[in-house]
């Protein structure tokens, strides 16, 4: 069972599509088992009350029941055990990059390790990024870069919202143009994350100028043909994020 058929057949409420099957209804048991987890409604450590029970409580077959916890065992949210039950599995176990657990961080409010990590990650793979977009972009993508800045700079600092989805775009424009399968496949898996930051990031921002001149900075190189100063223009635009992300951190706090 792949993650993108799975994520389509659930309503935007976290319910079954009507008269949709038993696929749906069995996404809608997984999609609320894993919000009650992420909230902390079931807590990690705690085992799940038992077969019979879970059925009743969520109004589903036993098979759809079993279907939905071999998934969040394969996400590394539940291991079962003989006798002993269902046990929820600590936080350092999950796989985050599933986009169930995603949406449900952002949905309860993901904490300070998150935004972290994200940017951790950022850190090592947008910089080598931009490097081989600057040593391999075709004109169409160096085009989808550039358009993504133009509304970058088109955008009202007060409008945070289509200032982050167009960061976003820019950043996806690149990972995209580096020709690297691994970091697209990445950037896809994460774009709810990355968006989540860049709203996070913007509406921290204390200069929407220098925010502008930093990516100016990035896709001028990458323009130019030089992996080198790309990758250090990514490097200090990403390490401005960071700053940014731990004032919002503090501010939210």
């Amino acid at each position: 069972m792949t993650v993108a058929r799975t994520a389509g057949m659930v309503s935007a409420n976290g319910f079954p599509i009507a008269e949709s099957g038993k696929r749906s209804v069995r996404e809608a048991l997984l999609q609320q088992l894993v919000d009650l987890i992420i909230s902390g409604e079931m807590p990690e450590g705690s085992v799940l009350p038992n077969e019979a029970d879970l059925t009743e409580k969520f109004g589903v077959s036993r098979t759809t029941l079993r279907e939905a916890m071999q998934y969040l065992s394969a996400l590394g949210i539940v291991r079962s055990r003989t006798r002993a039950g269902t046990t929820i599995l600590p936080k350092e176990n999950w796989n985050y990059l599933d986009p169930i657990i995603l949406d449900a961080m952002l949905k309860f409010g993901a904490d300070e390790r998150f935004y972290i990590s994200l940017i951790d990650a950022r850190q090592l793979l947008e910089p080598a990024a931009a490097a081989q977009a600057a040593a391999n972009a075709t004109a169409r993508q160096l085009f989808q870069i550039s358009k993504a800045f133009e509304e970058m700079v088109e955008a009202n600092a007060r409008d945070t919202e289509g200032w982050s989805r167009a960061d976003l775009d820019f950043h996806t424009a690149i990972i995209n143009a580096s020709g690297n399968w691994v970091y697209q496949q990445f950037a896809t898996a994460i774009r709810a994350a990355l968006l989540a930051s860049f709203r996070l990031t913007n509406r921290a921002s204390q200069s929407h100028e220098q925010a502008i001149s930093k990516h100016h900075d990035v896709l001028e190189a990458i323009r130019m043909r030089q992996p080198e100063s790309a990758s250090q223009a990514m490097e200090e635009l990403i390490g401005v994020a960071r700053h940014e992300i731990a004032d919002a951190l503090r501010n939210r706090s």
